[in-house]
């Protein structure tokens, strides 16, 4: 959705009501695709949030799993469905930004979303499994001069993707990646030792990091976080170029009438401003954002941006 549509809806003053979208939405279920395996970020953030607008809505939100091809599988199912807001998408950095440079054939360009509303941002953390003899970044690098590494990939184009390979290019790290279709079944064989680093999304190792299934070595943001105060950030650790967030936010149709996605947006920031969602996104290690229709659109073309330039400078490939 282009910010000049949504001034203009906002001018016409063809928003509606809450009460009508619940009227509008309430004659059959909303279903909320998060593109990925069960277990992940995109999953259980999709879980969090359906829950909440269930409550607030009084009306079922179902979250159904479409993963594959770096998260475009799910944005292909969402823009396939009828564009009446029963349909939405949890968006991520991999298929709404960084897949428009790193696949040559996208099946949807960025004129086919809806921005909806920017739902969170949270660190990523280089991990490595505790059979890899590495403490820190330092330890790492003296390391892979010695012997062939392995990096796990939950989704190729997603922020631990681009992460890891920007580490690997700064740091002159050589890993072969092995993608997966998810965090789980990536975080599996990483803890068993079957592949050896990885960097993830906070929410999904932190639970195997404190169990001392697998060692942090690192937290890819500029500071770094409550959740592992003792661990630096790549900033710290010699590479102040590397900062990459990631972030989730919920996409429609740009087919779906703006005064459905502006009123759907308005019940969205209801929900993260729950207590209870706020807390468990925070229990996890993200922050729910929220924001306008508006905001999300832009922030979306200037990771898009940004990303673009990084994929093409550090020649980043899709796996």
């Amino acid at each position: 959705m282009n910010r000049s549509r949504f001034l203009a809806t906002l001018a016409t003053g063809a928003l509606l009501t809450c009460g009508a979208v619940r009227a509008q939405l309430g004659a059959r279920p909303i279903r909320l695709i998060a593109p990925a395996a069960p277990g992940g970020i995109l999953d259980q953030t999709s879980r969090i949030v359906a829950k909440g607008l269930s409550d607030v809505l009084k009306q079922p939100v179902i979250v159904e799993n479409v993963a594959g091809a770096g998260g475009t599988l799910g944005i292909q199912a969402m823009l396939r469905a009828d564009a009446d807001g029963h349909t939405l998408v949890m968006g991520s950095l991999g298929p709404n930004a960084a897949n428009y440079t790193l696949q040559s054939n996208l099946p949807y360009k960025p004129e086919d979303l809806s921005a909806v509303v920017h739902v969170l941002s949270m660190p990523n953390v280089l991990v490595a499994t505790p059979k890899l003899p590495a403490k820190n970044v330092a330890e790492l690098k003296a390391l892979a001069q010695k012997k062939d590494l392995s990096m796990a990939v939950s989704t190729s184009g997603s922020s631990g993707h681009l992460a890891g390979e920007l580490f690997k290019s700064r740091a002159g790290v050589p890993a072969v990646n092995v993608v997966y279709r998810g965090a789980a079944p990536a975080l599996l064989d990483l803890s068993g030792g079957q592949v050896d680093i990885m960097v993830d999304n906070l929410i999904t190792a932190l639970p195997l990091v404190k169990a001392g299934k697998l060692n942090a070595l690192a937290v890819t943001t500029r500071k770094r976080v409550r959740e592992l105060p003792d661990v630096p950030t790549l900033a710290e650790s010699g590479y102040p170029d590397i900062d990459v967030a990631v972030w989730l936010g919920i996409y429609a149709s740009a087919k779906t009438p703006l005064a459905t996605v502006a009123a759907l947006n308005r019940e969205l920031q209801k929900v993260l401003a729950l207590p209870e969602v706020q807390s468990a996104i925070a229990e996890k290690g993200g922050i729910a954002v929220g924001g306008t229709p508006e905001a999300f659109q832009k922030f979306t073309e200037q990771e898009t941006a940004r990303w673009g330039q990084v994929i093409r400078t550090a020649k980043i490939k899709a796996d």
